[in-house]
């Protein structure tokens, strides 16, 4: 099943950058709209070694059409080596909300 919508879930070390990074997805019209979650704890497998950190969580609202250019946008001005960049259909939603989204993406 393919949507039109996506929300795409991006995690950052310092909240400054995650601000920074939302800011920049909205004006430049990849993102309609970024929500960025307070400092969570996270825990995980790297090099081998459970690493536990404060991380804050990018909530990105965006039309499914914008993947790609989202996805090099954010692994370019990343500090991770290998961020976590995960798309999740959004099947359902107000359709004026859903329209919102649709009206901030301005093509060139």
């Amino acid at each position: 099943m393919t949507t039109e919508y996506q929300i795409i879930l991006c995690t950052f070390p310092q909240f400054a950058r995650a601000e920074q990074c939302a800011h920049d997805l909205v004006a430049q019209h990849l993102a309609a709209c970024v929500n960025i979650l307070p400092a969570m704890t996270s825990v995980y497998a790297w090099q081998g070694e459970i690493e536990t950190t404060q991380e804050h969580l990018l909530i990105i609202k965006a039309q499914t059409n914008q993947y790609a250019a989202i996805e090099n946008w954010l692994k370019s001005n990343h500090p991770y080596e290998v961020p976590e960049i995960i798309a999740l259909p959004i099947a359902q939603g107000l359709p004026d909300y859903l329209n919102w989204i649709s009206s901030c993406h301005v093509t060139s």
